[in-house]
């Protein structure tokens, strides 16, 4: 317990000190005198590492959140009935299939996101009722008699 909290404060001078630089996160060479001071230069690299990560994990986080966000407005206007209607006769900009696996990846990183979330997640209505008709779209496929085509006309004959 008392290693770790030297960590997390090693990890909060480093984040006070680096400088964004070419490659990535660097500390000048006066934070680095400093830190050797009471510190081995590994876990100085280490800290870097972990400072750097933790950047990068909060800026993913941010970007994937704004990018489910609208995935969620722009799926949510497939939730209502007409918009739906043309998507599964394929009259609409997204195809059915497309509009079904981006509601599958997007559900999957809203599980994750709600981790990660500090603020009210945003409106799922559209989203959720999208969810409903596709689970209704596929259960209505199947439970169609065997070969009835969704038209109401026989499949066709092949030359088996």
């Amino acid at each position: 317990e008392r290693v770790m909290g030297r960590i997390v404060n090693l990890c909060g001078e480093i984040a006070a000190a680096v400088e964004e630089g070419a490659d990535g996160f660097v500390l000048s060479p006066e934070a680095w005198a400093q830190l050797r001071e009471d510190w081995p230069e590994e876990d100085i690299q280490d800290g870097i590492n972990l400072v750097t990560d933790s950047f990068f994990q909060a800026e993913l986080v941010e970007a994937a959140d704004s990018l489910s966000a609208r995935l969620l407005e722009i799926l949510g206007a497939y939730g209502e009935e007409k918009a739906f209607s043309r998507a599964a006769s394929g009259q609409a900009t997204l195809d059915i299939e497309v509009i079904l696996q981006l509601t599958h990846r997007v559900e999957q990183l809203e599980e994750i996101l709600e981790a990660f979330r500090d603020d009210e997640p945003p409106d799922r209505q559209g989203f959720d009722a999208l969810q409903r008709r596709l689970i209704d779209f596929g259960i209505e496929d199947e439970m169609r008699p065997d070969g009835a085509n969704p038209d109401g006309k026989a499949p066709p004959v092949g030359d088996d």
